[in-house]
């Protein structure tokens, strides 16, 4: 029997090419398929149906997925963190440029002298001057948040020659290890907030997070502060926003997450959400995207979820059992007593936790009856089964 995959939205062919024709279906008309591609679309109003198993976001961000919903039905959803990192760097750096030199609005500017002939040259010579603006060179940047986007911001940046402070709470050791040694560390937001020319944002969207550059985080800037954020809308709260900015305590703001009443502001630069329209970073998040989902369904691992625990565990032949359950109390110690009454040898059991969530990757020797599995599912808390 083919898995069944049914794509939303265009899904990179480099990706798609990686499922075995002999062994998947792809369409975007599948019905009740085994798992789901998406990229942007929003899932919170379609019905999953039991036969789900995975949903993968071609992406980072999965605030158009219902979590909560995906982990009570057992649905693993996947994310694609750093497929898009480069391309996000770039777009960031771009927006530093931007911010500093006024180069769009000088382009705008000059394409107004369109039909003015022999006299633009001179034009473009004397109104230049109105669109000078500082060098990053030697400037302060402060990188908040050292993921796989913010490590690459702050190493691009520190090699052209800006002086680049980071903060990050939870910077994990290998993160650490990619920071170019030039990154400094902040003592603190605030200190990192008062020290910087220019501050870049790369934080998830959280209860904590929003709205959390506010007045009292823009009373700690330098005057003149340009402000980048590239990580989601909501990080920083818009009236103080723009009483900051009227106040000329921030000198340009740039955002790729704008609305309307962030156009009618001249010192904010709107730029569609462009990080991951790039081939490379659609092609990259595709063929992750894939290659996660193809090992979950055929081998139960699981790599970059963000409602189920990773777990990776060899095969040695025989059967596999899957699990997920509810942290219900015994839950691996009914798993294996049940298993031993039914005369099944456990050859490797792996357990992995995750907030309320136990996932068990169980191999046995020899063949499992479909019945034995079935006998599982009534045990208290558990949300899911599959027999491999």
């Amino acid at each position: 029997m083919k898995f069944t995959i049914q794509t939303i939205n265009k899904i990179a062919g480099e990706g798609l090419s990686r499922f075995p024709e002999n062994a998947y279906s792809i369409a975007d008309d599948i019905q009740d398929p085994d798992a789901i591609l998406v990229r942007s679309a929003s899932l919170h109003e379609t019905a999953f149906s039991s036969r789900l198993k995975a949903i993968a976001r071609a992406g980072a961000g999965v605030n158009n997925i219902p979590l909560d919903r995906c982990s009570e039905q057992g649905i693993v959803v996947f994310n694609t963190p750093g497929a898009n990192a480069n391309a996000v760097k770039e777009l960031v750096i771009a927006g530093m440029l931007i911010s500093s030199r006024k180069i769009v609005e000088g382009i705008s500017w000059t394409r107004d002298l369109k039909g003015k002939g022999d006299e633009v040259k001179t034009m473009v010579e004397k109104g230049k001057a109105n669109f000078a603006g500082p060098e990053i060179q030697g400037k302060t940047l402060g990188v908040v948040g050292l993921g796989a986007i913010g490590i690459l911001v702050a190493n691009a940046a520190s090699a052209l020659g800006m002086r680049v402070i980071g903060y990050d709470p939870y910077l994990t050791i290998d993160a650490a290890w990619q920071l170019s040694k030039e990154v400094q560390k902040a003592r603190s937001l605030d200190a990192l907030l008062g020290e910087s020319d220019y501050i870049t944002l790369h934080v998830p969207l959280l209860d904590s997070t929003k709205n959390f550059i506010d007045k009292s985080k823009f009373a700690l800037m330098k005057d003149g502060v340009r402000i980048l954020n590239f990580a989601r809308g909501g990080l920083l709260h818009q009236a103080d926003l723009f009483e900051a900015l009227n106040q000329g305590k921030v000198g340009a703001f740039v955002t790729d997450f704008p609305d309307d009443e962030v156009l009618h502001h001249e010192k904010i630069i709107p730029v569609p959400h462009l990080g991951a329209s790039t081939p490379e970073s659609e092609t990259n998040c595709a063929v992750m995207a894939v290659d996660q989902v193809r090992d979950y369904l055929e081998n139960g691992n699981i790599k970059n979820s963000v409602n189920f625990p990773a777990a990776d565990m060899a095969r040695t032949g025989g059967s596999r059992i899957i699990l997920a359950a509810k942290n219900a109390p015994a839950i691996v110690g009914k798993i294996t007593s049940h298993l031993a009454a039914c005369h099944y040898n456990i050859k490797d059991m792996l357990s992995q936790q995750k907030n309320d969530l136990s996932y068990n990757i169980i191999e046995i020797d020899g063949k499992v009856k479909e019945a034995d599995i079935d006998a599982m599912r009534s045990f208290e808390g558990v949300i899911m089964t599959r027999l491999l």
